[in-house]
């Protein structure tokens, strides 16, 4: 203003100078708007990576198994020297040695001994609870530990997920006395995170619901409210209530229920295979069911989890067959 101009001159300069000063405040809302849709991308990228690093452990999980059903049938046929006769018999001695039935139906290998009399007591037991076939029952525990016969080598302080298990898993242990540091839980895998306890194989954050764990500050066992961010719930506080205690109350136990115990597990995995739609009884519903129990609902319907519901229906059929032919042997 001082400088000497015209006062019309000044005016265009500060005109001027308001120009350059909306186009460098749009030009920084420009700015923003390509970070925030680099940080879109980049974390889309991030997912996609993830799933596909899922998609391919998944893909060595299901190749691991279709050659140990090969391996199996290259046994059998080594043995028959492909001689149909021979083969049908074999399978029918398979299906009647009750020698056979003891040690591979009814025992959890690697964990507490189970007796043929004890084994078919729980299974009939939870599928007296829960209306889902005993065989479909102990498919899932196969297909899971192989019948508790490798209940995990993991390490709970690493393998387990932080925030949403390990809270929860300290209160389980301390609840039943046990030493958190000595019990067996899964390894994390290639995707995901382990942690997974006793031959059926929960994680705590579903245990809770199904072993009487609610957070004291909502007062339910799964945030149904919603009135909390996941993590502020999934850390509690924790404590155990025997009146939601479900597994407790279907057995009229007077002590709280345990993941590692056997009959706990037969049970626990029954009630949610019931919760999952199995009891309905079908093909189809079984299969849902198994893909709900290891994959959840929302993605039981992904293509890349089919290797786990044929395998546990491949199991059920397999136990089936033992159980009807067990029946025979002791009728």
């Amino acid at each position: 203003m001082f400088s000497g101009k015209s006062f019309s001159e000044f005016f265009e300069e500060l005109d001027d100078f308001e120009v350059v000063k909306q186009g460098l405040q749009s030009s920084a809302q420009e700015l923003e708007d390509l970070r925030a849709e680099s940080q879109d991308a980049k974390t889309s990228l991030i997912e996609r990576k993830e799933s596909e690093g899922e998609l391919k452990q998944l893909k060595v999980l299901q190749q691991q198994q279709l050659k140990q059903q090969e391996d199996k049938k290259a046994v059998i046929l080594r043995d028959t020297k492909g001689e149909e006769a021979r083969y049908q018999q074999l399978i029918s001695e398979n299906e009647r040695s009750a020698s056979q039935i003891r040690a591979e139906l009814f025992e959890l290998r690697g964990s507490a001994a189970i007796n043929l009399g004890d084994a078919i007591e729980f299974a009939n037991f939870a599928s007296q609870k829960t209306g889902v076939r005993p065989a479909l029952i102990l498919g899932v525990l196969k297909q899971e530990t192989r019948l508790g016969e490798f209940l995990g080598n993991g390490v709970w302080t690493s393998d387990m997920h932080p925030t949403r298990d390990r809270p929860l898993f300290k209160v389980i242990a301390k609840t039943l006395g046990l030493d958190p540091d000595r019990m067996p839980v899964s390894a994390k895998p290639g995707y995901g995170w382990g942690g997974a306890m006793g031959p059926a194989q929960f994680i705590p954050s579903t245990w809770s619901c199904y072993g009487g764990y609610v957070n004291t500050r909502t007062n339910d066992c799964n945030n149904s409210a919603r009135s909390m961010d996941w993590d502020t719930f999934w850390a509690g506080p924790w404590v155990y209530k025997a009146s939601e205690d479900r597994l407790r109350n279907v057995r009229g136990k007077q002590s709280p229920s345990n993941p590692w115990d056997n009959q706990d597990a037969f049970l626990a995995a029954a009630i949610l295979m019931m919760d999952n739609g199995a009891s309905a009884g079908t093909y189809n519903a079984e299969r849902l069911a198994a893909l709900r129990y290891f994959a959840g609902w929302r993605n039981a319907t992904n293509p890349a989890y089919a290797f786990y519901g044929d395998g546990v229906m491949e199991h059920a059929a397999y136990y089936q067959k033992q159980i009807d032919a067990l029946k025979q042997l002791s009728g």
